[in-house]
């Protein structure tokens, strides 16, 4: 049996490691691997090659993937393009697609899946928006990432009296946020998930000020405003500090992925395998209570991951005093 792998839309830290473990778990189990470059746009192009115990070896450390991804609005709105994909899987011997990345790549394999291909998705998400997991590979990463440029940004802001406004991506969940928030103490946060009393947030931001805190953080979604919006409507407040503002961009998709990462990659490899053991296909392989799951990718599609009420509860905890 042979099995393709790519790595599909936004990266995320892990997906080196799983494609490591899942390459290295397939070959000990007699299948044949292959690695397209580029996501779907690679399989269209033709651009594979054999994925080997070697050429798999040094990953666990390494961000990014080895693999390239790639965005391709092509597949997703040329029914003529997914087709060429579906003949090119066909032509190469692929039994399998295993397709790692995020929501829009799940919806590219479940339209292969409509097609004949016999796929599984393996969710690889910094904003952990997926139906269907409780985690996706990259998640924990990106919180560290943001942990420690938050804290840094906050001895400056500590420097100069600042406000310092965080935009942080998220562009339907606020799940990078909120958490962030919580971990580093921050005096408010905007999500799309809840309304944020500005009124409010702006009497605390003044009152810290005339109390002679020396700085406030302020983490924003980029999927509920940017952080030169919400500048602009505090600086309209006249909360005291000086207002600054900081987008932490693409530094939150790289780095060296961190130990939860790297061990959820490895229970996605054994979950992929359980699937295969199992003749399940066309299934996202998820983790829920700690116990691997699947959920088939109609499923996964049409239903969407909504924020814990735990974590939507815990905004208006920002208010409390310190």
């Amino acid at each position: 049996m042979k099995v393709a792998i790519i790595t599909s839309g936004g990266d995320s830290p892990g997906m080196n490691p799983l494609i490591r473990y899942l390459t290295r778990a397939l070959i000990e189990n007699g299948y044949e691997v292959l690695g397209y470059k580029n996501g779907y746009k690679g399989i269209y192009n033709r651009e594979r090659h054999t994925l080997t115990y070697d050429n798999v070896a040094g990953l666990l450390k390494i961000g990014g993937t080895i693999l390239g991804t790639s965005r391709f609005p092509e597949f997703k709105e040329d029914p003529s393009v997914r087709e060429h994909v579906k003949n090119v899987l066909s032509e190469d011997g692929v039994d399998l697609l295993v397709v790692i990345g995020g929501d829009g790549s799940l919806r590219g394999a479940y339209d292969l899946q409509k097609l004949g291909v016999k796929c599984i998705v393996l969710p690889a998400s910094i904003d952990n928006d997926m139906y269907g997991t409780d985690e996706t590979l990259g998640m924990h990463t990106a919180l560290t990432t943001i942990q420690d440029a938050v804290d840094k940004i906050k001895d400056t802001a500590s420097s100069h009296d600042r406000t310092f406004i965080i935009e942080v991506m998220g562009h339907r969940s606020g799940f990078l946020a909120v958490n962030a928030a919580i971990a580093t103490g921050a005096e408010g946060v905007f999500i799309p998930e809840v309304e944020t009393d500005v009124e409010e947030l702006a009497k605390r931001l003044r009152k810290r000020y005339e109390e002679g805190r020396r700085n406030s953080i302020i983490i924003v979604a980029e999927g509920k405003a940017s952080a030169k919006e919400v500048a602009d409507l505090l600086k309209s407040k006249n909360i005291g500090y000086d207002i600054r503002i900081s987008v932490l961009g693409h530094i939150q998709r790289g780095g060296i992925p961190v130990f939860h990462d790297r061990l959820l990659a490895f229970r996605l490899a054994m979950g992929t395998l359980k699937a295969l053991s199992q003749n399940v296909f066309n299934v996202l392989v998820g983790v829920k209570k700690g116990d691997i799951v699947f959920t088939p990718l109609e499923k996964a599609v049409k239903n969407r991951k909504t924020l814990s009420q735990f974590l939507i509860n815990s905004v208006y905890t920002f208010k409390w005093e310190d």
